[in-house]
């Protein structure tokens, strides 16, 4: 790892005239330097991957597939390097490290197998009424063009994954900006790109300044935007540019309903422990992460003590120990954040029943109940390692509640009863209902997405692909049907 590290301009190697340092959020440790590109250099990129867009369209699968081949192959070869990096950079526990590694393995693989099969054309026989006889039409997906993919923090590499693999796979040039924060495993994306055969222009990861980034945005030779972040610039963002193909992946209060059939002993002690490590993970900086326990009044005073017994046996500290599962917060400033509106929350009423410390950027795996309903925790994100317990009475209620919010992401829900799980996948008002776990579970492939404020559109290769891709349709006349 180079004291200053290149960005990646048009497929090369670049440095601009000033950088930035990266720190660790654990104890302030400089990570590494970040070049930034200047506006011309920005401009390059952009015009780079604009007049490349063409050609890039009509790469034979075969080489865009063996591209995103080898970068699963070389980022599964550093898995240790890479997982150690995201550590140091955000602050994750190296076990979530890895498997983040690991994830993007897999979005790659997924992509190349994507690539391979893409765009086979779907035949339409026209003469089903009279007008149409001798005609067929034959439907195929093409590149909107350029995509603008803005990638978090929370997850520095597995989440530019999830906007570079489905772009490359349909043959869509992209321009990456990673977060300030996490930039540098971005870069080693680029690293492994730079060794494929795809054309020079394909591909750009700029870390440029938020505040550089309205006008990237609003760039014509852009049409595609592909955003993870807050919904207050995310929704920005989408009113900004309203003639742009815009997806959106936002936040979230995800809720785990545990109903009155899951009553066991072994139930109840999955249920805790499920839902203490994924309300935690990460410091809780994951959109789907469990901040809320929506819980059937007959389980939930067996319920509790074994949640926050679990909370409490979660494992803090430097994220480089083998033994830590929660790490610090990304800064000082989030961790202050989510002080306060625990703070809040108390002064409101809440009672704390553990955690509520903070200690520099690190804030202590914490579970409140009786939450009022009018404080900042009850309506927004927290982002952070915050657990709030509601009592319901019956299935009704729980659902209801899980929907009394702005947000809708995913909801897991606690059941062994299959109508119980039909009945949850068509009331709650959420892109994905996890049956049996915590709303926490994501596979690369499924499609990943929101509803009302938490966003709109789909990641997941396949579904990606077609979000970065129009059907455009060839009829064929005088044929012998």
């Amino acid at each position: 790892m180079t004291a200053t590290h290149a960005f990646w301009l048009a497929g090369r190697q670049a440095t601009g005239e000033t950088t930035f340092d990266v720190t660790s959020p654990w104890d302030g440790h400089l990570v590494g330097q970040v070049s930034v590109p200047t506006e011309a250099q920005v401009e390059e990129a952009v015009a780079a991957a604009h007049a490349v867009v063409d050609e890039f369209a009509a790469t034979p699968a075969h080489v865009r597939a063996a591209a995103l081949d080898h970068v699963s192959k070389r980022l599964a070869e550093r898995t240790e390097e890479i997982a150690r990096l995201i550590t140091a950079e955000n602050g994750k526990p190296l076990k979530w490290a890895r498997g983040e590694v690991g994830r993007a393995v897999s979005v790659f693989r997924f992509a190349a197998e994507e690539a391979r099969r893409f765009n086979g054309g779907e035949a339409q026989r026209l003469d089903t009424d009279a007008g149409g006889t001798g005609r067929l039409a034959l439907t195929r997906r093409f590149p909107k063009g350029v995509v603008l993919g803005i990638a978090p923090f929370n997850f520095p590499l597995n989440l530019c994954a999830h906007k570079v693999a489905p772009a490359i796979a349909v043959g869509a040039p992209i321009i990456l900006k990673p977060a300030p924060a996490t930039p540098i495993s971005a870069l080693i994306i680029g690293e492994l790109l730079a060794e494929t055969d795809l054309p020079a222009g394909s591909w750009s990861v700029l870390p440029v300044p938020n505040d550089r980034m309205p006008a990237l945005v609003q760039d014509e030779r852009l049409p595609v935007i592909s955003f993870t972040g807050s919904d207050k610039v995310g929704y920005a963002i989408q009113q900004s540019v309203p003639h742009k193909h815009c997806t959106l992946e936002l936040g979230g209060n995800a809720a785990a309903v545990v109903l009155a059939d899951w009553s066991s002993e072994e139930d109840l002690d999955w249920a805790a422990t499920r839902i203490a490590t994924f309300s935690n993970y990460q410091g809780g900086q994951s959109c789907i992460s469990v901040q809320r326990v929506i819980a059937d009044a007959s389980v939930y005073d067996r319920l509790v003590p074994k949640i926050v017994a679990a909370v409490e046996a979660q494992g803090t500290g430097d994220p480089t120990d083998e033994a830590t599962e929660v790490g610090p917060l990304v800064s000082e400033d989030a961790a202050k954040r989510v002080e306060a509106w625990v703070d809040e929350a108390v002064k409101g009423g809440a009672a704390l029943l553990t955690g509520g410390k903070r200690e520099g950027a690190t804030y202590a795996p914490t579970v409140l109940a009786d939450l009022p309903t009018d404080v900042t925790l009850a309506c927004e994100e927290v982002f952070g390692p915050v657990l709030t317990l509601h009592k319901v009475d019956g299935e009704a209620a729980a659902f209801a509640e899980v929907n009394n919010s702005k947000f809708g992401l995913q909801t897991g829900v606690f059941t062994h009863d299959l109508q119980t799980a039909f009945r949850a996948h068509r009331a709650l008002e959420v892109g994905g209902v996890i049956i049996g776990d915590v709303p926490s579970y994501r596979a690369d492939q499924m499609p990943y997405g929101g509803v009302k404020q938490s966003g709109v559109g789909r990641e997941g290769v396949a579904y990606a692909m077609d979000d970065y891709t129009y059907e455009r349709v060839l009829v064929l006349t005088g044929l012998a049907l």
